[in-house]
């Protein structure tokens, strides 16, 4: 059961993200509740995901997703418990709505879509071939984007669900060569093999470090791996 407090801030969340796509800030939490400082949004955000109402996505700026509503918002379930369907806000690394089937970009036309090709698969766990060229297009935000070149690609595999990127996810990537060490990139290993891994500089070597424990972090000397491009946006489908 949640407080009072608990049950507004997390429907002022969900009804943020359902009209505009974008989480509130914690100044606009904190005016929503009208509480005198965000350390009490902060006490209420933990406690909406120690009840599993909300996640907060590692290593992402105000990334919040909503996993479930209380059932008093489903009467007409007779107690059954609601599925719901979350919406998921990447923060810095782009915006993304609540999902509408069958496409994977929510009401494109309100952000002026852009169009961006799909270069196939990158793998998110067992190395597999390197990019290929585009089968396909997808339309997207352009607040997800920035300047520069971009491209998306299909995930398969589940080495990087602690940071938020699962299997069948699509990654939207900033064509580049280079990246900063603990950016998520696309790398090519020996020429042969296209992998989504989070890259790492230890010496003269280079690190592609899973976001999951059972995947080992793998280490290559710098003339073995290429930087084809630095993630800045996902989509999913639910």
């Amino acid at each position: 059961m949640l407080t009072r407090k608990q049950h507004e801030l997390l429907m002022f969340i969900h009804e943020r993200m359902k009209e505009s796509g974008i989480p509130p800030s914690f100044d606009e939490m904190k005016d929503a509740l009208d509480l005198r400082s965000k350390s009490g949004i902060h006490r209420l955000i933990t406690a909406l995901e120690e009840r599993g109402f909300i996640r907060r996505l590692p290593n992402r700026a105000r990334a919040l997703e909503v996993i479930k509503l209380p059932d008093s918002m489903n009467p007409s379930l007779g107690g059954r418990k609601a599925r719901f369907e979350p919406s998921v806000i990447e923060g810095n690394l782009g915006r993304v709505a609540a999902p509408q089937r069958p496409s994977a970009v929510v009401n494109a036309d309100s952000y002026r879509a852009v169009t961006i090709p799909v270069m196939g698969r990158i793998a998110a766990g067992t190395p597999i071939e390197a990019i290929q060229t585009h089968s396909h297009t997808i339309t997207v935000p352009p607040e997800m984007l920035g300047p520069g070149e971009h491209f998306a690609l299909e995930v398969r595999g589940d080495s990087m669900i602690d940071a938020g990127i699962f299997d069948g996810d699509t990654v939207l990537i900033k064509k580049q060569d280079a990246a900063s060490t603990g950016e998520i990139v696309v790398a090519l290993v020996d020429d042969e093999e296209a992998t989504l891994k989070r890259l790492r500089r230890r010496g003269n070597s280079i690190a592609l470090e899973a976001a999951n424990p059972a995947y080992e972090t793998r280490i290559f000397p710098p003339d073995r791996v290429k930087v084809q491009g630095r993630l800045v946006g996902l989509l999913r489908k639910y």
